[in-house]
């Protein structure tokens, strides 16, 4: 249990931080910048699942899915959050980046309610009904509807929904989704070389940075693969709100973004709805395991 805490910790305070990574590279445009993280991803993880002789199983769960789309739609979906994050943190919305992550665990539950016919309790409803009116507040008042945060919380929660449907793995998810990604990067990467245009190779800085981007995705995945299998559900979800809290503060403090009235009442809201979520769920889970040690 101490274990996976700290390893979990880790890849929590490790993606509170990245912004800094990619502030380094807002230099070179964001398209660039998602390609390198696909394709330096895509290796990665062909070394990962080589190492683990996972490609037979790999290649069986593709022959055997009924429905391909569950496989093969992910990847616009991570993608297109991918770039949308870095395009953001690039371009000084890292405090929108945050919001939408703070927001990610209750779009989830409102698309499970949609999707998947879950039923939602009463502080779960609460919950999300106050968050909905924090957005409200930030569109009103700041007058400016916070796209941003909800198409990364739309994005990712989309992408979760579909890759719980999924047979593949974390691993194998990823190892698939940048491999098909990886055909037009390598394409668009190779264009840019040809015609002297692209940031690779340009300095030994941001060929370095470029090169590691997808070290910098996929050593934290592994490492919070790992801690979810040794610490409980309900743990991992109030944990989960220590990087989007980095990140808000890192773009608040270190990046001097602009932090309205509008944004504080915002996200006092959005805190308070995700205080009422983690509230139900971990009293949810203390009762399932009462009644459990009771049978």
């Amino acid at each position: 249990m101490n274990r996976g805490i700290t390893y979990a910790l880790f890849t929590y305070i490790f993606w509170g931080f990245l912004p800094i990574y990619w502030k380094y590279l807002d230099h070179v445009p964001s398209v660039e910048i998602v390609s390198h993280r696909i394709l330096w991803s895509f290796i990665f993880f062909i070394i990962v699942i080589s190492f683990r002789n996972g490609w037979p199983d790999l290649l069986k769960k593709i022959k055997k899915g009924d429905n391909p789309w569950i496989m093969f739609l992910p990847p616009l979906i991570i993608g297109g959050n991918w770039f949308l994050y870095i395009w953001a943190v690039t371009s000084g919305y890292i405090i929108e980046t945050s919001l939408g992550y703070f927001i990610s665990p209750l779009f989830s539950v409102f698309l499970g309610v949609i999707f998947l016919k879950e039923s939602l309790r009463r502080l779960q409803w609460i919950a999300v009904a106050t968050a909905g009116i924090g957005v409200l507040v930030m569109t009103l008042f700041y007058g400016q509807f916070p796209w941003i945060s909800i198409l990364l919380a739309g994005s990712w929660s989309i992408y979760g929904l579909l890759r719980k449907k999924s047979p593949l793995n974390a691993v194998e998810g990823l190892t698939l989704e940048t491999g098909l990604l990886s055909f037009p990067v390598l394409i668009y990467i190779i264009y840019l070389t040809a015609s002297s245009t692209g940031s690779f190779g340009i300095d030994l800085n941001t060929t370095l940075l470029l090169a590691c981007s997808g070290l910098m995705g996929g050593v934290p995945l592994l490492v919070f693969i790992t801690a979810a299998r040794m610490i409980n559900l309900s743990l991992i979800g109030i944990l989960q709100y220590i990087y989007p809290s980095i990140i808000f503060f890192i773009g608040a403090y270190m990046y001097n973004e602009v932090l309205t009235e509008a944004k504080i009442i915002g996200f006092i809201f959005i805190w308070i709805a995700l205080l009422f979520y983690s509230i139900d769920g971990t009293y949810f889970l203390r009762r399932r395991r009462i009644a459990e040690a009771v049978e």
